[in-house]
């Protein structure tokens, strides 16, 4: 990698309660009553998937999947906007630099390097990353690096971009470029996409959008969804290790983290249904947009003023039963979580494997608000592989090594609604967490092998018809419905849009 020169001051892998101090100096953040930052990422508060490139060069021209999300962009505004960028950075008076890795599977580890505007953003990257030992920094090669100034605009006419803010990943130069945007979510799904074009496509190893965790007895459980379904709560369970929140790889030897941290919504947050994830807000964690209750310094997880993606990022330490190597053994079970609008899919269901190649392939959920630039409500969207966004490569690639481990393994697979029931959004209400985690419990302990079972009539699932701890009426989303008939009417529209939607994919599940 070649070798940067900064005529500033850089800080190098500064401990984070340094980045704190400093943060706190700067006027750019204030602490919360636990000892947590608190920060302000600016104008943008979600990611802005419509502003994220991929470099057209001769490494990315056949391999990558071009599409709404993988947006080519000529290498001539790439160079471009990488001098801008670092002649911005030298005029500061001051930057912060970070060595990290992805992949907590040593034959798969990324060297990172990252390099920051402000001090908090090096704070995230402190959280989410793997942080090397000081023997493994003495001989730290960077393979990748990511540069982000949050306070460079790009010029659209000449820099090629859509609007001032951007992020640009060339896979040949093995660089991400972000700028104009604070919001730190976009350092992490920038490397996410990274890992998603390497480990398939060069070492067949399946990436995936999902948390996961390990029994007492050594079982694994993964979760895919998108943000605001559930991954991270869900798999924070006090009864099981976590291994990560987020962002995983499966290969033969099993399941392991890209990542050293969490990165949670708290819009909402209660001690009581979600204790972990509360009880990390503490020293070392970074919270994002949040607000303090009035004449306090006691964080409202209610207040929606900034946003809906309110956000939380900590190292996976802070999770008191964490899996402190990130590394499991390959899945039990799989859950596809989705965030019904409709509220006409059940709770859960069991799928078979045809069924889990079409619910993978189509990734139905309902962006949650704030979770992306402009989106305001919940919006139905099909995201394949729980993910689409993050995904360079065709989604065959994904499919094809699902389907394989599938079969290898004979993993139980579930869909499972974190949505609405007794009517759409705006009419019903979101299922309790309590129900869903005790529904997702009883698929853990086979609980609910040695229950009923009904065929959904529309969608064809299998819906179990006992749940300890779980209302029966609440199983059955029609019998949720004060009308059934709009129940029933409803029901088959979204059904009609997943056969449309899976048109598209329809070759590659048969394949």
């Amino acid at each position: 990698m070649e070798q940067l020169i900064f005529s500033t001051k850089v800080h190098t892998q500064l401990p984070v309660q340094e980045l704190v101090k400093q943060t706190l100096m700067r006027g750019e953040g204030v602490l919360n009553d636990t000892g947590a930052l608190l920060v302000k990422t600016g104008a943008f508060t979600g990611r802005s998937p419509q502003d994220k490139f991929i470099v057209r060069d001769s490494l990315a021209e056949t391999a990558v999947n071009w599409n709404k999300f993988n947006t080519p962009i000529d290498e001539k505004y790439f160079f471009g906007l990488k001098e801008q960028m670092l002649a911005y950075l030298n005029k500061l008076p001051e930057l912060w630099l970070r060595d990290a890795y992805a992949c907590a599977d040593p034959a798969h580890r990324l060297n990172i390097r990252v390099i920051n505007e402000h001090p908090w953003c090096n704070h995230f990257v402190a959280n989410m990353f793997l942080e090397p030992t000081a023997r493994e920094l003495e001989g730290f090669e960077p393979e990748w690096l990511v540069i982000q100034a949050p306070g460079f605009k790009a010029d659209p006419e000449k820099d090629g971009t859509r609007q001032a803010n951007f992020t640009v990943i060339s896979f040949a130069y093995k660089t991400i470029l972000i700028g104009g945007t604070g919001y730190t979510g976009e350092i992490k799904k920038g490397i996410f996409t990274v890992l998603n074009f390497i480990l398939p496509f060069q070492k067949r190893v399946l990436s995936m959008h999902c948390s996961a965790n390990e029994g007492p007895k050594g079982d694994t459980a993964i979760f895919f969804g998108l943000s605001g379904t559930g991954k991270t709560t869900l798999s924070s369970d006090a009864g099981r290790k976590l291994i990560g929140d987020d962002e995983h790889g499966w290969n033969e030897q099993g399941v392991f983290n890209f990542e050293g941290g969490c990165y949670a919504k708290i819009i909402d947050l209660s001690a009581e249904f979600e204790p972990e994830i509360f009880q990390a807000i503490r020293p070392g964690a970074l919270v994002e947009n949040a607000s303090f209750v009035k004449d306090s310094n006691k964080i409202d997880f209610a207040d929606r003023s900034l946003t809906e993606n309110t956000r939380v990022s900590y190292p996976i330490s802070h999770i008191r039963n964490a899996k402190s190597q990130s590394v499991t053994g390959v899945p039990q079970n799989i859950f596809f979580l989705t965030c019904d609008a409709y509220g006409v899919i059940p709770p859960i269901s069991k799928l078979t494997k045809e069924q889990a190649m079409f619910h993978f392939l189509s990734g139905y959920t309902a962006k949650i608000a704030g979770t992306e630039e402009g989106v305001t409500e919940p919006q139905v969207t099909f995201s394949t592989c729980f993910g689409a966004p993050f995904l360079p490569l065709h989604p065959s690639h994904y499919a094809a090594l699902l389907g394989e481990y599938l079969d290898l393994y004979l993993v139980k697979v579930w869909l499972v609604n974190t949505g609405w029931t007794g009517g759409s959004y705006g009419t019903g209400c979101r299922i309790a967490i309590k129900y869903t985690r005790a529904m997702i419990n009883a698929a853990l302990n086979n609980e609910l092998d040695r229950v009923d079972y009904n065929k959904d009539p529309v969608f064809g699932l299998s819906v179990p018809q006992q749940c300890e701890g779980v209302p029966a009426e609440l199983l059955n989303p029609r019998n949720t419905w004060t009308d059934p008939i709009a129940y029933d009417e409803t029901a088959k529209k979204l059904a009609q849009k997943f056969q449309d939607n899976y048109q598209q994919y329809k070759q590659v599940a048969m394949s």
